[in-house]
């Protein structure tokens, strides 16, 4: 691996950063020191440097659609920047539905809403259209609320991740859960990986355009060192079957009506449908500390590496095609690890971009994001 590119503009250390779709090579990134910084790969130095606040910038995100239009997190706001309106960063609006700090935001493939995370374990659905609050998702983590996501083929729905390590997959319409997969109740019982709790840190779920090769995946980040790839559709599939089968015994007796109720809360463990997920973990060639991030590459053929970073100083490729290969032979590695990057800081954040070279976007506890090619 050839030493990596540097991007410098940030005063402090690096927390986040985005790739454009729509124009291949623009990065975006964040960090502790309030900035914003725009890069363009073609070009040597930074293009400009958005100051947003003191406070750090947890997270950002583009507006699907409209590149030019930037939603930030700070403390417990998220703010609405226009680019092109660099030189006067004042945002265009500023919404403080969180009451705790903001760890994520997401926006939906639509734009018409954003998720927020924060972490009392609320998560707030704002309407970016009316610009007002649409839904309030609480009572489903007991802890911080660290990732979200939308899932693009389902308009009305949404994956939360915790530190209650619970992955949770909302009907946001509703304000319910569907489904609650709790990784603390089966952490990995491999002596090899790490002993720490199965916090969930990240989620990925693939867009509508990298499905073909990913498949309705969701892809997460944990604290044990794990990255789990759970099939969503078999997943929600499942607690669709658990609520039919709780109302058919509804009136039996007491006892049942009230685990029928349980059931329709969607909680279940990590037990049930083992078959649909697939845990890539040390002995496969992963991570041996906290996994920090994840996502799918948009290099290629879009979605087929799951891309990972860690405590452990290190990048892992994960070739998604081999999914379904790996989950038939029971295991064995069979070229699922298709490539494993060392570095020498931890990983705060990562993106890829849809350009050939130059397209594996680092940020690291360092204050200069590093840029690797891959293929």
């Amino acid at each position: 691996m050839t030493e990596p590119r540097r991007l410098r503009g940030h005063k402090a250390t690096a927390t986040c950063c985005i790739a454009s779709r729509d124009r291949p090579g623009i990065v975006v990134t964040s960090g502790e020191d309030g900035r914003v910084c725009w890069f363009d790969m073609r070009c040597k130095e930074v293009q400009f440097v958005m100051e947003v606040g003191e406070q750090p910038i947890s997270s950002l995100c583009f507006k699907p659609g409209n590149e030019d239009i930037l939603y930030v997190s700070s403390g417990s706001e998220v703010k609405c920047l226009d680019v092109l309106m660099a030189n006067d960063w004042k945002p265009l609006r500023t919404y403080n539905y969180n009451k705790d700090e903001i760890n994520q935001i997401a926006c939906n493939s639509r734009a018409a809403f954003l998720a927020s995370t924060d972490d009392a374990g609320d998560v707030k659905i704002i309407d970016i259209h009316q610009h007002c609050l649409y839904k309030t998702l609480r009572t489903g983590h007991s802890s911080i609320c660290s990732s979200v996501q939308f899932i693009p083929w389902r308009p009305w729905e949404v994956i939360t991740g915790g530190l209650d390590s619970k992955l949770i997959m909302w009907d946001f319409s509703k304000g319910r859960p569907v489904k609650i997969v709790d990784f603390g109740s089966n952490s990995s019982n491999n002596t090899t990986q790490c002993l720490n709790p199965a916090f969930v840190h990240a989620i990925a779920v693939p867009d509508v355009d990298m499905v073909d090769n990913a498949g309705k995946i969701c892809a997460v980040a944990r604290g044990d060192g794990v990255v789990d790839v759970i099939d969503i559709e078999v997943e929600l599939a499942a607690a669709i079957r658990s609520k039919s089968m709780a109302k058919a015994k509804k009136g039996s007796q007491t006892k049942s009506n009230n685990e029928a109720e349980s059931s329709t809360s969607g909680e279940t463990t990590a037990n049930t449908n083992q078959s649909s997920r697939l845990h890539l973990d040390y002995e496969l060639g992963g991570h041996t500390a906290a996994v920090s991030c994840v996502g799918f590459s948009l290099f290629g053929d879009k979605g087929k590496f799951i891309v990972s970073g860690g405590n452990d100083k290190s990048v892992k490729l994960w070739d998604c095609s081999r999914r379904e290969t790996i989950q038939q032979d029971g295991g064995s590695n069979n070229g699922l690890l298709h490539l494993s990057i060392s570095l020498s800081k931890k990983v705060n954040w990562l993106c890829t971009t849809p350009t050939e070279s130059e397209n594996l976007v680092i940020c690291d506890t360092t204050k200069v994001v590093k840029v690797y090619s891959v293929t």
